[in-house]
């Protein structure tokens, strides 16, 4: 554990395709109570903010809901989606700046693919969002020095968003760890 390093505000103000990659193969911790809930984060997606339709800040709107994707890289962005499965979201790049990046599955022994089971394996709810991971004592991602090799990742383009037309839905910037076919 003593390698275990939390990830420090200068990982999450660069550039989000980067980032997208660069957090697989990180652990996301959830402290809850006594207890430690932990996942190795091997499926991304990155949103580059307000040129990007698929993006919840496309044409710099902002609402109650996305408020979070502005603040400086670093904090959590979560919302509800069909009223029942949150998605968990992390800010990226400087503030004022609506570019995020959704942690779509982890490794925690077995699977948890798909943001919803995500989140409900990592507990998260409303309570969470604006949540700094840099500081919070409840929520944390580490580098435990395991290195990923360029060949290692998979880009494919997004799920779940051709509403956003061709460009934009076809850009591959779903990244997987290894041959995950998630």
């Amino acid at each position: 554990m003593k390698n275990n390093k939390k990830l420090e505000r200068e990982f999450y103000v660069r550039d989000t395709i980067e980032i997208a990659k660069d957090l697989l193969g990180k652990y996301i911790v959830r402290k809850d109570g006594n207890k430690k809930i932990e996942g190795k984060i091997i499926e991304t997606e990155a949103y580059i903010g307000p040129q990007d339709r698929a993006s919840h800040a496309y044409k710099g709107k902002i609402t109650k809901r996305n408020e979070a994707e502005y603040l400086i890289g670093g904090h959590i962005y979560i919302y509800l989606v069909y009223g029942m499965h949150w998605q968990l979201n992390i800010s990226t790049n400087k503030e004022g700046m609506p570019e995020c990046v959704l942690i779509r599955a982890l490794d925690k022994g077995k699977i948890a693919n798909g943001p919803g089971k995500v989140c409900r394996y990592l507990k998260l709810d409303k309570s969470f969002y604006g949540e700094d991971l840099t500081k919070s004592k409840r929520i944390w991602i580490e580098d435990r020095n395991e290195k990923i090799k360029e060949s290692d990742i998979k880009a494919t383009k997004r799920i779940g968003i051709d509403y956003a037309g061709f460009y934009w839905s076809h850009r591959k910037w779903r990244f997987l760890l290894g041959n995950k076919n998630l």
